[in-house]
């Protein structure tokens, strides 16, 4: 990802793709798009000239059109964006629905993104104090979605699925997650996995990560632990503050990363970035929240989207605006006068949004 820091830094007008999904995706993301045009134009930003792409995907442009995830979109963010986007939300169905598949799948594989990066991290005046990033591998295990239905001999229904752990992913996903211990005053990493059960696909993922500390000096300063995954959901629940920097393969790091959301008290405030060699996809951890999605005015929190697209500079070498945004976002929680239905208040989408720029 160095490079494409480089890259990106050396531009002088950053191209960035909008894909707002589903559902509250609509709201979040302009409240985001809000927030990066605000720290772009301050007279001290590094950030160049930014224009924006607004583009399709998602379920409900798939009963439109029959296509989740359309070929203008790949390549409009292949060949008009410069490496960076922002993912709204989705709301795939949970029932099988022909011809559909999940289109933010679809993208990490397409633009190579085999990284997700999870932070979630507490403000000040929480009384438990978490700050953990949950770093997931992104494109294998069960997400490779090679499924089928058989029968048995008495005629019934069997279902399976294909599990795939490869030596690269794993050792892909270790390094980031080493290079983000590294920046802890004193770093610890716990892979989470499940190989006393499945010895063969769990155990190369772990035996990768771990091996990966051999292959630079400066991850020697890096404390390795590992954690049995349903031990590990125990344990983050209960000690939250234990934690540092975890690593896990892709289902699991989806699961305890939605659960380590309630520890700092909704989705809505935890952000992510899906991130390769050469793009970045900030995206909020949160769904569709389609029960909320129309109501007017917005009252979806677009805290996540907000520190997604945070990350999203971070990550592309613009760390100083990057840091402003996190401010503005923490300020307004510590705050507390401002808050969305999800954090037990009445304000909408558009006065967050306005409180976190005026603190910008």
């Amino acid at each position: 990802m160095q490079a494409l820091k480089q890259a990106t830094q050396s531009r002088k007008e950053l191209v960035i793709g909008l894909i707002p999904g589903d559902g509250i995706g609509r709201v979040v993301l302009p409240a985001a798009q809000r927030v990066i045009e605000a720290v772009s134009s301050s007279s001290d930003s590094k950030i160049p000239k930014t224009s924006f792409i607004h583009l399709d995907a998602g379920f409900e442009h798939f009963q439109k059109t029959g296509h989740a995830l359309p070929a203008e979109t790949v390549e409009a963010l292949k060949n008009e964006c410069t490496g960076l986007a922002m993912f709204g939300a989705v709301s795939s169905p949970s029932h099988r629905v022909e011809g559909y598949s999940s289109p933010i799948v679809k993208l990490r594989k397409e633009l190579g993104l085999f990284a997700n990066v999870r932070p979630v991290k507490s403000v000040k005046t929480d009384p438990r104090q978490v700050d953990m990033t949950i770093v997931r591998e992104n494109t294998e295990c069960l997400y490779v979605k090679e499924e089928r239905i058989t029968t048995d001999s008495n005629g019934l229904k069997v279902a399976e699925a294909t599990r795939r752990i490869t030596e690269k992913a794993s050792q892909n996903i270790g390094r980031i997650a080493y290079e983000i211990a590294l920046l802890r005053a004193n770093p610890k990493l716990t892979i989470v996995h499940k190989s006393n059960v499945l010895a063969t696909t769990d155990g190369l993922f772990r035996e990768t990560v771990r091996n990966v500390q051999k292959s630079d000096e400066r991850f020697n300063a890096v404390k390795v632990e590992e954690q049995i995954v349903d031990s590990c959901v125990y344990k983050l629940f209960r000690n939250p503050e234990e934690f540092q920097v975890l690593v896990a393969p892709n289902l699991y790091g989806d699961i305890i990363s939605d659960g380590a959301a309630a520890l700092v008290g909704s989705l809505g405030l935890v952000p992510s970035v899906n991130a390769g060699d050469n793009f970045i996809l900030g995206e909020p951890v949160h769904g569709s929240a389609p029960d909320i999605a129309d109501k007017v005015p917005a009252i979806a929190n677009p805290m996540a989207a907000i520190r997604s697209a945070a990350l999203m500079l971070e990550y592309s070498g613009f760390e100083a605006e990057a840091k402003r945004i996190y401010s503005a976002v923490d300020k307004v929680l510590e705050e507390g006068s401002i808050r969305t239905p999800d954090l037990g208040g009445k304000s909408s989408t558009d006065e967050l949004a306005d409180a976190i720029c005026k603190n910008l």
